[in-house]
């Protein structure tokens, strides 16, 4: 009896094209997809359950078990590599989501459940119906496979996990009972194609005139705070911002997971450390911020600002460590302010409110505001000055501003950038330090005023 191809056994509709494998313009697209994918699932199975022995080649095993599971059918060399590329993906790589962490457009990878895998793209977040794991197992294999070599361990003691991947991309893995949906893995991608002023020009994130501003604003040694929601692009445009710090400097860096990507030559990056880590001391941003004073900072740079530490930072920018960077999450930079103030107050010393607010109206030149807007862009949209108090109030004053308009016909915010008609009180200490490549912008504004007044 003649054997059935798999085309003659299934009829099933042309599917969405895999990721792992380019199929030729004159090739009839796979209609057996689903026996294809019963065919991994089985493969992988026997992967989980039986470890390969090493005396076998990985591509004899393989060929071996495709050979066992379709006895009886006919298997094109095009279909033998498409079932190979993914099981070498489990073996070599980081199984069903290896071509998403190759793949540039994806921005964020999420799997939820063995079926339920999302991705970011353009900013937007979608359901991949492409990707899939066999059950639970699978996901917190691929997890551990993943975080073995950053030498950290998840399991049922220790459920949770927070690092980052070679490249840069932040890994989040979550288990039971913390996680009520099973194991839960979060990857936030690293991307090197906003890594410089220019890119975010390009993107239209900002205005030449608002570049050149936060370039003056650094190179002046302002203390910078970059605010602004979940996946809004904070350290994108911190990174950014850190490209126009001086080569001389000594910059010390402190995250939770490093993120950063400086290029100066006298960098020292310094991470916090879990208390399940390597079984060692806790320590934390706050502990890095208080150390990184002794260590001859010329700037210190914090990733996130998110608790008591928060008093430290300020306290760095108030003591002479002009030209500190930091982020927070926070809708806006009036919410920054508030968020600033409650961070204080969590720690152990008690210092009224007024004093907090004064203590940060001095260490705090600028909050630039950064959004993901309903379109899935991201631009910033407020850079605000930090003025006097007023009324035990501190008071903030818009240099820069994107205004929205409304929606396009094709689902775009409409809207514009705008430029105050305010000369900033910062713009005479960017003069003082020698900095004037922006007296184009702000000179005419002084020159309209001085001419209103007179």
């Amino acid at each position: 009896m003649a054997k059935k191809t798999l085309m003659e056994e299934f009829d099933f509709d042309t599917p969405t094209l895999p990721k792992s494998y380019e199929i030729p313009k004159d090739y009839d697209i796979f209609r057996d997809k689903e026996l294809l994918e019963k065919l991994r699932v089985r493969i992988l199975e026997n992967i989980i359950d039986n470890k390969i022995s090493e005396d076998i080649p990985f591509e004899e095993y393989v060929s071996r078990e495709i050979d066992m599971a379709l006895e009886g059918y006919d298997l094109s060399n095009l279909e033998r590599e498409y079932i190979f590329n993914l099981i070498e993906n489990e073996i070599h790589g980081n199984g069903p989501i290896t071509e998403l962490l190759d793949d540039k457009n994806v921005t964020e990878i999420m799997v939820n459940g063995p079926n339920e895998v999302y991705i970011e793209i353009d900013g937007k977040i979608v359901k991949d119906d492409t990707i899939s794991f066999i059950n639970e197992t699978h996901i917190l294999r691929t997890i551990q496979r993943m975080i073995q070599p950053l030498g950290r361990t998840i399991d049922a003691s220790n459920p949770m996990v927070d690092s980052h991947l070679p490249d840069g991309s932040r890994i989040n893995a979550i288990l039971p009972p913390l996680s009520l949906k099973g194991p839960v893995l979060t990857i936030r991608k690293f991307s090197d194609d906003l890594d410089s002023i220019d890119d975010l020009l390009r993107s239209g994130t900002l205005t030449p005139y608002m570049a050149r501003f936060l370039e003056a604003a650094v190179l002046s040694k302002l203390n910078i705070i970059v605010c602004g929601g979940t996946g809004s692009g904070k350290t994108t445009i911190l990174n950014v911002l850190s490209n126009f710090i001086q080569e001389d400097e000594r910059v010390i860096t402190i995250e939770d997971a490093a993120e950063l990507n400086l290029k100066q030559p006298h960098v020292i990056p310094l991470e916090t450390r879990n208390t399940n880590y390597e079984n060692g001391k806790e320590v934390t941003i706050r502990d890095l911020v208080r150390n990184s004073l002794r260590m001859r900072p010329d700037r210190i740079i914090v990733g996130e600002v998110r608790g008591k530490e928060a008093f430290d930072m300020l306290q760095a920018m108030n003591t002479g460590h002009d030209g500190s960077i930091t982020t927070l999450h926070a809708n806006g930079p009036i919410d920054a302010l508030h968020r600033l103030e409650t961070m204080v107050l969590m720690g152990e010393m008690e210092i009224p409110v007024r004093a907090i607010r004064e203590y940060i109206q001095h260490a705090v030149h600028l909050i630039v505001g950064v959004e993901r807007l309903s379109d899935g862009r991201r631009k910033i949209t407020s850079i605000s000055e930090v003025l006097d108090m007023k009324d035990g109030e501190i008071q903030l004053q818009e240099i820069f501003a994107f205004r929205k308009k409304g929606l396009t016909p094709n689902g775009e915010v409409d809207g514009e950038f705008v430029l105050y008609d305010y000369v900033p009180r910062v713009f005479e200490r960017i003069q003082n330090s020698g900095v004037t490549s922006i007296d184009d912008i702000f000179e005419p504004i002084c020159a309209r005023k001085k001419k209103k007044n007179n």
